[in-house]
């Protein structure tokens, strides 16, 4: 199990450094394909993971270059932590395979919307 963790933090640092996503992208996946996990494991051992001080070295990075909305970040922050543990609390009663058909399709519709959205872009 360790070279598999070592191996999804250092994607999953990569992929939060330079896209700002990590967690659900990365560690959620790879625990499950790579380490047998279940959806409810892996989502759960992410969400540990992401716990305050793992953003905080890119988040002051970006901060620093003044790329950080401070006041849409509290708001967030507050929203999501709230809407977090209403989620978790419900996904109790989720099936696992019906967490791995929403995650994937998910990552699919909001892939194609960026894709199609930014593609557009560049015919302006």
């Amino acid at each position: 199990m360790l070279p598999v963790s070592i191996f999804l933090g250092v994607m999953a640092g990569l992929f939060m450094g330079l896209l700002g996503v990590g967690g659900g992208v990365i560690i959620v996946p790879g625990l499950i394909y790579l380490a047998g996990f279940s959806a409810s494991r892996a989502v759960g051992t992410s969400l540990a993971v992401l716990l305050p001080p793992v953003g905080i070295a890119a988040a002051w990075e970006y901060y620093r270059r003044g790329d950080v909305d401070l006041k849409a970040a509290m708001v967030m922050a507050v929203t999501v932590m709230l809407t977090a543990w209403l989620a978790a609390f419900l996904a109790e009663d989720v099936p696992d395979v019906y967490v791995r058909i929403i995650f994937g399709l998910a990552i699919i519709i909001l892939g194609v919307y960026m894709v199609v959205q930014s593609a557009a872009g560049l015919f302006h």
